[in-house]
């Protein structure tokens, strides 16, 4: 009995919201909620634990915030499926990330136009001030949930025929290689909280951040891309791996 009123004691004392995650996380440990299975909803969870909606609700954002959970607005949530990881130093194509493990690859084009440099972006690019250049915005798809948004800014000499590409079948990333190798490249990577236009596209909430990796590429001496990828933190992870490839000088993989 002394053991039993440590117990129940040990339990009063964890917060309500921590007894409705770890019921939660149980479930998914044990194996009776799968990866990509919806979850009991909000009201079903309030009258399994007998905490309040608000209780729950703080529950379920954090377990997606700690990427246990993803939250599609009007359809529910969902057991996380193990995140992906995207090479950090290779260049490749996300569609074709996305079908090796078995995924499914789609993507929506919200911008695909001619626009000139502003003074900011014109200076990175190297190029005078309102230049032209080609700029895209492509939000990229696993099975119909988006986890990454790219926004690239193209130099023309590179990729003159840019804007006439039909990127619904073929990625900028595979056009662009096709066109000309890469000889040199850039990456700066951040955690922050996105802008609002940008958790819309990517459906995600106000209080999850994303991952943000800035790259810049060089063909020869001429920059060609200017682009930053966003990730939402609960469905991606980023990682990479590099080797010198002889004493003295670091390559890129």
């Amino acid at each position: 009995m002394k053991t039993s009123r440590t117990n129940n004691s040990a339990i009063e004392n964890i917060p309500r919201y921590q007894q409705v995650k770890d019921y939660i996380l149980d479930r998914i440990n044990s194996g009776a909620w799968q990866p990509g299975m919806k979850i009991d909803t909000e009201a079903e969870l309030v009258t399994a634990t007998g905490v309040s909606r608000m209780t729950v609700n703080r529950a379920l954002r954090e377990l997606t915030v700690e990427g246990r959970l993803t939250r599609i607005q009007g359809s529910g949530t969902f057991v996380a499926e193990k995140k992906p990881q995207s090479a950090l130093f290779e260049i490749h194509s996300i569609a074709q990330e996305i079908r090796k493990r078995g995924g499914k690859y789609s993507c929506e084009i919200h911008t695909l136009q001619e626009e000139k440099a502003r003074p900011n972006l014109a200076r990175a690019m190297l190029l005078a001030p309102y230049t032209t250049i080609y700029h895209s915005i492509i939000v990229h798809k696993d099975n119909g949930v988006p986890i990454q948004l790219s926004s690239r800014f193209i130099n023309p000499k590179i990729a003159p025929d840019y804007l006439k590409q039909d990127f619904t079948t073929i990625t900028p990333n595979e056009y662009l290689l096709s066109l000309a190798p890469i000889t040199s490249v850039e990456h700066v990577i951040e955690a922050l909280i996105a802008e609002p236009w940008i958790r819309h596209i990517l459906e995600i909430n106000s209080s999850e951040p994303c991952l943000a990796l800035h790259r810049k590429t060089w063909v020869g001496e001429v920059i060609a891309t200017c682009s930053t990828f966003y990730y939402p933190g609960s469905r991606y992870t980023l990682g990479g791996h590099f080797t010198p490839p002889s004493a003295g000088s670091i390559g890129i993989s």
